[in-house]
């Protein structure tokens, strides 16, 4: 497995993805949306296992520069700003979108997405912007709508929650059902009865906060994962 950073613009702006290769030649690829602190190890280390499993895994970069956060402050005054604008989260994911169908070897009729929190929202955004993708994975991401014009979403939609999650209530998931029932989307909900807030990060330990990682849910929804890749490729 060959790794690499990449340098890509979106408006001008710089922005440092990671590639993971698979040891093999034209094969699908999935992007990976890092959560609210920024491109770091977790996000490149799921591009590793993609690239272990066939596929070429692209840890995209939300905020510009590979910058990562250190504190609840920092991440929350890089994300928020992107929340507040959906049309310019959706171009910078769109950006890496465009980065990964330009890279060689790679089957631009199968690539797909998946992201962890932040990045859950903006795995959907991208399937939102009613590109050409197979599908989008959401793990303990915000599920609301975007204010966007609506467009048809083509990909498969998967999307993995913590019951006790207490960053995506009621209003959220009720938003996720109707949306996807208006546009009639291909989609998926599962539901951890005991799992919190990024279930899937071993060093989430905060319950006061509602970031506790959860061996099971993790297991569970990456085999899921698995799963959903194969049938969308």
């Amino acid at each position: 497995m060959n790794t690499s950073n990449v340098n890509y613009q979106v408006e001008s702006q710089n922005f440092i993805g990671y590639t993971a290769f698979p040891d093999k030649e034209n094969f699908p690829a999935v992007i990976v949306a890092h959560a609210w602190g920024g491109r770091d190890e977790f996000a490149d280390n799921i591009a590793n296992k993609l690239a272990k499993l066939g596929y070429l895994g692209f840890a995209l970069d939300m905020y510009g520069d590979g910058v990562t956060g250190t504190s609840v402050e920092e991440n929350s005054a890089r994300m928020q700003p992107l929340l507040d604008n959906r049309s310019q989260l959706t171009s910078r994911v769109l950006g890496a979108y465009e980065t990964v169908s330009k890279i060689s070897g790679v089957n631009t009729s199968k690539i797909a997405i998946c992201g962890y929190c932040f990045g859950g929202l903006v795995a959907l955004d991208l399937a939102r912007s009613g590109v050409n993708l197979c599908g989008s994975a959401s793990f303990h991401g915000f599920l609301h709508d975007s204010d966007l014009p609506k467009t048809k979403i083509s990909a498969k939609i998967l999307a993995m929650h913590g019951m006790q999650d207490p960053m995506v209530g009621n209003d959220q998931l009720e938003s996720f059902y109707g949306e996807m029932t208006e546009k009639n989307v291909d989609w998926q909900l599962h539901i951890y009865g005991q799992a919190m807030h990024s279930f899937t990060n071993p060093s989430a330990n905060n319950p006061d906060f509602g970031t506790v990682y959860s061996e099971e849910a993790d297991r569970r929804s990456w085999e899921l994962l698995k799963d959903f890749l194969r049938e969308v490729f």
